[in-house]
């Protein structure tokens, strides 16, 4: 079976994202696409996991999280589970504040560690992937 690319534009219109934030994560190396990562214009294109990492990114900074932040819990992501952004189904994870460590640590969900969490006062950012990869399936299905 062929695999599908994306421009840079029809990218942008399925995760939202907007076409200098693209050029921005390529130029740093936070989401690089899989054809053309130096090019510009139409050299190129981004692959069905390049769009689920974009979307994440998103996600990431619309929860609040700092650009550094975000870039580097997808960073973490990718290491954790090199082949998360394919599928995206049953990835829940969630990042936790560490006190002592002054930063926060992403780990797999689990529901009484956050509530451990809360009930402590300490935030716990949930990064569902499975949800964040059914809504691109969805626009992926309409476009």
């Amino acid at each position: 079976m062929q695999e599908t690319f994306f421009t840079s534009k029809q990218a942008a219109e399925i995760t939202g994202c907007t076409l200098r934030q693209l050029q921005y994560w390529r130029e740093k190396g936070v989401v690089v696409p899989v054809i053309g990562e130096t090019g510009t214009g139409r050299s190129i294109y981004y692959s069905k996991p390049n769009l689920m990492e974009l979307a994440a990114m998103l996600y990431f900074l619309s929860m609040g999280l700092s650009f550094d932040i975000a870039s580097t819990t997808l960073k973490t992501l990718r290491d954790k589970e090199p082949e998360l952004f394919e599928s995206g189904k049953g990835s829940r994870w969630m990042l936790l504040f560490e006190g002592h460590k002054r930063s926060l640590n992403l780990v797999v969900y689990d529901r009484e560690q956050a509530i451990a969490s809360l009930d402590e006062g300490k935030p716990v950012i949930p990064v569902w992937l499975d949800e964040i990869y059914q809504k691109l399936a969805l626009k992926l299905g309409k476009s």
